[in-house]
């Protein structure tokens, strides 16, 4: 009797099967239970200091909205990007792969579209293809920074939606910044600051914008939750802040919330934080009013460390934006998805923005082209049970100088760091965050073979597509700095 009812039951299973097979389904690691495609969502926040959030131990600056993701969900500690300036940054990510690999080790310079007519290769399929052609519905909100040309618009990088802006910056008040480019255009001025410009919406200019910048982008965010959750399909959202990067403006009612903070930099700075924290809370209204909250993946994070001169803090790291050392690429982040993302953990182990293509792949159920090259790995299986997904693995960040270049390299637990000509040091990265102890001299082969991986991987590099400031184009050549003359010796600085 037993016996039969077992068979039934499999019976019943068996036929049940091609229903299952119809709905899209993902299998997470960990629980080996059947779950809806999730959508994805990633906050991204531009020149965001590691400590400017309270989820990474700000005290003067409140970030309620983001701080209840973060703590409901797992917090990356060693969270990295895979440059420390905006543009290649957010190639890496898009690409899955290194900008240097790419020629995109430079920022796309302003008015790239009058200096540098082109932007990301487009051989690259982004990932938002990557999952527009399984399925997804596909939006990008704000920054771009990777070609303001029509070849190069998100439009034809697998976004159904696009409103922002295309250069690497812009100005918050439309009502200054809108009549600034007018009064430019009347002039006859043909090539205006991208800071000034109309916003972009699918290819169209924006008119007659009212609202403050960042207040701007998170409405037309809840627009695009609305509506995409009219589909029966998931969405992938990209939302690019431009704050708190430069300009420092905030709106008078933000300020009066940090009025005790004396530094006008961090008062302003600390406001456009605010803004974002205070759109992120819209949003996540929006995603549980929609009923999309709990199958949505929130991932949180800056495209590289704080600028400390305009008003951020990277505490405990060591330096900021444009940096090799912690400060510059080591960045806020976690992970967020009730009931599939622990609540409530830390997750020490190194993960790379370059994880992203593949790992929303694989949860998208998206197939990645034939022949796709990444940098980047998969880590959900090991994330999801506390596992460090690269062990033994490097992860390298590089930026290029006046006729030399600063490299840094994570693996486990060390990190190998060579700036402003300097000799190679090598860090206990677990135990001094703050690169402040080298231990060179005690391990020796652990340095030499993090520096023979850092040498190994720049051969990888392809010649720069463009430079930032164009100055550094004639300092390549006369530096010859694609054959890292002397980057990669131990024993001294760079000749």
């Amino acid at each position: 009797m037993l016996r039969t009812i077992k068979n039934l039951l499999l019976f019943i299973c068996f036929l049940s099967l091609g229903n299952c097979k119809e709905k899209t389904k993902t299998e997470i690691a960990s629980t080996n239970v059947e779950v809806d495609r999730p959508n994805i969502l990633v906050v991204m926040c531009d020149d965001l200091g590691y400590s400017d959030v309270g989820f990474n131990g700000a005290k003067d600056i409140t970030t309620p909205e983001i701080d209840k993701l973060a703590f409901n969900g797992t917090i990356m500690t060693s969270g990295y990007v895979s440059h420390p300036f905006c543009g290649p940054s957010r190639a890496g990510l898009m690409t899955g792969k290194y900008p240097h690999t790419l020629g995109a080790q430079f920022n796309l310079p302003a008015n790239s579209e009058v200096t540098v007519g082109k932007g990301v290769s487009l051989k690259e399929t982004f990932i938002s293809t990557v999952l527009h052609d399984a399925g997804y519905y596909t939006g990008a909100i704000g920054k771009w920074h990777l070609g303001p040309e029509p070849a190069y618009h998100p439009n034809r990088r697998g976004f159904d939606y696009y409103h922002g802006f295309l250069g690497g910056g812009h100005n918050y008040f439309p009502e200054q910044y809108t009549a600034a480019y007018n009064r430019q255009r009347e002039q006859g001025k043909k090539v205006i600051f991208d800071y000034l410009k109309p916003l972009d919406y699918n290819g169209e200019e924006v008119k007659n914008p009212t609202e403050y910048l960042t207040d701007e982008l998170s409405h037309k965010a809840v627009e695009f939750v609305d509506n995409a959750s009219k589909r029966k399909n998931p969405f992938f959202l990209f939302l690019a802040y431009n704050a708190p990067h430069v300009p420092l403006e905030a709106k008078a009612e933000d300020l009066e919330k940090f009025k005790d903070i004396k530094d006008e930099n961090r008062r302003t700075y600390a406001a456009m934080v605010y803004a974002v924290d205070r759109g992120v809370g819209e949003i996540v209204t929006a995603l549980k009013e929609n009923g999309q909250f709990d199958n949505t993946l929130i991932v949180f994070l800056s495209d590289n460390g704080g600028k400390v001169t305009k008003g951020a803090t990277n505490f405990p790291l060591r330096e900021g934006k444009g940096s090799t050392c912690e400060g510059g690429y080591r960045v806020p982040m976690f992970f967020h998805w009730p009931g599939k993302v622990a609540s409530g953990q830390k997750f020490s182990y190194p993960v790379s923005a370059l994880d992203f293509y593949p790992t929303f792949a694989n949860l998208a159920q998206a197939e990645i082209p034939e022949g796709k090259e990444l940098n980047g790995k998969d880590i959900w299986p090991a994330f999801s049970t506390g596992k460090n997904p690269r062990k033994g693995e490097m992860v390298f960040v590089l930026r290029h100088r006046e006729g030399y270049s600063d490299v840094g390299v994570r693996q486990d637990q060390w990190k190998a760091l060579k700036t402003n000509q300097n000799t190679w040091k090598l860090f206990n990265i677990d135990e001094d965050m703050g690169e402040e102890n080298d231990l060179s001299d005690q391990y020796p082969e652990q340095l030499a073979q993090m520096v023979a991986g850092a040498r190994e991987w720049s051969k990888s590099h392809a010649e720069p597509q463009w430079f930032d400031p164009e100055e550094l184009r004639e300092i390549w050549k006369e530096k010859d700095m694609a054959k890292f003359n002397g980057t990669f010796d131990l024993e001294q600085g760079n000749d």
